[in-house]
């Protein structure tokens, strides 16, 4: 019988954002593949550094225990611009450290993220934000993983701490289009007239729900727990409908911090996410020393101001009551 990913969370990463590969892809940007290919190969036997995404990954893994393949909850497969023989090296690299990660794409330069579909992804960590654009609209949960992010994990190592941006990045940009175009007042009206109306989803609703299934599947032979952490500009009133939106959605967070634009990162030093996912590259940089930082290529935020075309999960703004 073929194995089956079927109710798994599948987790897609490229090579660079699961491994320090900074070294050798400065010879890759210099034009030259081939000694690129050279430098790997080389290397072949030398375990690579973790890279930032890499503490996020053991922990996630950790979740499936000692359950048989066919149990495991979490599957991590790599998908990578690399060619083949690079590929080995990063195999070799997660054996070296302990990651039990066996299924991978390597495309040989070519876009990697058509294979998602096949993969099942529920979530895609590539460091290329063309891969993480594509990947996006094509409907699959993705964020650009910033490789001069801080490396944190040791400090809880049995607790997953993933914080998460609202607007736009679980919720649709639908109210960010309203402060975007009229102004805060005009936000707060719009979000206190809709609070009982759910915000449509954003791209990373999907990994938000599969969290939440794996914190109620978490049983006492998984010392490793999920915690989950709202992160947003929003303030009161408008930090009512995220909340009830999360109600009907029945998922449920750990925390919440509602900051009125206040700057994020001194809350996520408190927190001390894993991962930290936020559409906004402003945040992004501002987390870059606190957290493992994604960035979400969506909604009105990313937009050049000549184009006014929506992504995949943007929402018009509806003025009606």
């Amino acid at each position: 019988m073929a194995y089956s990913l079927e109710d798994k969370l599948v987790v897609a990463i490229s090579s660079r954002a699961l491994f320090d590969f900074e070294a050798e892809n400065r010879v890759f940007e210099e034009g030259n593949d081939r000694e690129y290919q050279a430098l790997q190969l080389e290397r072949i036997d030398v375990p690579a550094a973790p890279g930032v995404a890499y503490p996020l990954i053991r922990k996630l893994l950790t979740l499936n225990g000692v359950a048989a393949d066919s149990e495991r909850r979490v599957e991590v497969v790599i998908l990578s611009r690399n060619d083949p023989v690079s590929g080995l090296r990063a195999f070799h690299s997660c054996r070296a450290l302990g990651l039990k990660i066996e299924r991978g794409v390597f495309t040989g330069g070519r876009a990697p993220f058509r294979y998602l579909e096949s993969f099942q992804a529920g979530l895609f960590l590539s460091v290329n934000p063309d891969d993480v654009g594509n990947a996006l609209a094509a409907g699959f949960p993705a964020a650009r993983v910033y490789p001069e992010s801080v490396k944190i994990a040791e400090k809880y190592p049995n607790e997953i701490r993933i914080a998460f941006d609202g607007d736009a990045v679980i919720f649709s940009d639908e109210a960010e289009r309203v402060f975007k175009a009229q102004g805060l007042d005009a936000f707060i009206q719009h979000e206190t007239r809709k609070v009982n109306l759910p915000l449509k989803e954003g791209p990373l609703k999907p990994l938000l729900a599969s969290l939440h299934r794996l914190q109620k599947a978490a049983d006492a032979t998984t010392p490793m727990r999920i915690r989950t952490a709202l992160v947003t500009a929003r303030s009161a009133p408008a930090h009512e409908r995220a909340i009830r939106t999360l109600m009907e959605w029945n998922i449920e967070i750990d925390e919440a911090m509602f900051l009125g634009g206040l700057d994020k990162g001194r809350f996520l030093r408190e927190f001390e996410p894993d991962f930290f996912f936020d559409d906004q590259i402003s945040h992004c940089e501002a987390a870059l020393g606190v957290s493992p930082t994604g960035h979400v290529p969506n909604g009105i935020a990313n937009m050049a101001p000549e184009f006014d075309s929506p992504s995949l999960f943007d929402t018009r703004v509806d003025t009606s009551s």
